[in-house]
Parts: structure tokens; sequence; C-alpha cells
């Protein structure tokens, strides 16, 4: 991830509902949640705004939609979110830092889907 890329994904979460999006649908793992079922959970957000959250995070890179049926389903991007965090850990103490290095790597491995062991 490029810098311009990391200041596109931060934008588009520096907006609260987005982040609690964005959260959820970390969450929800690859399965995801509909459209409907988000502004549920965000508690009396009208749809069209809920929309337009979604679509500045599509945007972004951050979540996907697939449609099953009449509803729209968001998934977070695991790759793009590891992305981004590796982004703000990999100059860690000046880029030597055996922890930050072993996080990323776990990180890129992430798909969204428990696993049963992680190495």
């Amino acid at each position: 991830m490029n810098e311009n890329q990391a200041l596109g994904a931060f934008a588009a979460i520096s907006n609260q509902t987005r982040l609690r999006i964005v959260r959820m649908l970390v969450v929800a793992g690859a399965d995801g949640r509909a459209a409907g079922a988000i502004a549920e959970a965000l508690e009396g957000a009208p749809p069209s705004r809920i929309s337009f959250h979604l679509s500045q995070l599509e945007q972004a890179g951050l979540v996907e939609s697939r449609r099953e049926g009449r509803s729209i389903i968001y998934s977070a991007i695991f790759p793009a979110l590891s992305d981004l965090v590796a982004f703000l850990m990999r100059d860690c103490c000046e880029g030597h830092c055996a922890v930050c290095d072993k996080a990323i790597a776990l990180f890129a491995k992430c798909t969204g889907r428990p696993a049963h062991s992680v190495d």
C-alpha cells in the first residue's frame, strides 16, 4: 500500500459511521452482512445514508459488495485492511521489529474465516 492509498483508506474510516461499519464487517467475517442489517444495527440511520457510507468504503477499497437474491451483502476486504495496518507498522523500530514483522505477516494471512491454527 502506498501513501496515497493509505490516505484514501484513512479518510474513508475517519467518519464515525464508516468506522463502525468497518468494525461490524470485520466481526461478520467473510460472510459479511446485508445492507439492511447494517442499517438496523446502526439504530435508525436512514438506508440512503448507509448506502452513501458503504459506497465511500467501497470506493476506498475497504469493503466489497455482492448480490444475494434481493439483498446486497457487504464484506470487509481483509487484505486491504491488513495492508493498512501494515502501512502503519512497517517502519516500527526503524523497520527492525521482529514483533511487528510477525504481526504484519499474520495480518497478511487473514481471510476473515476462522482458522484452526495460525503459523
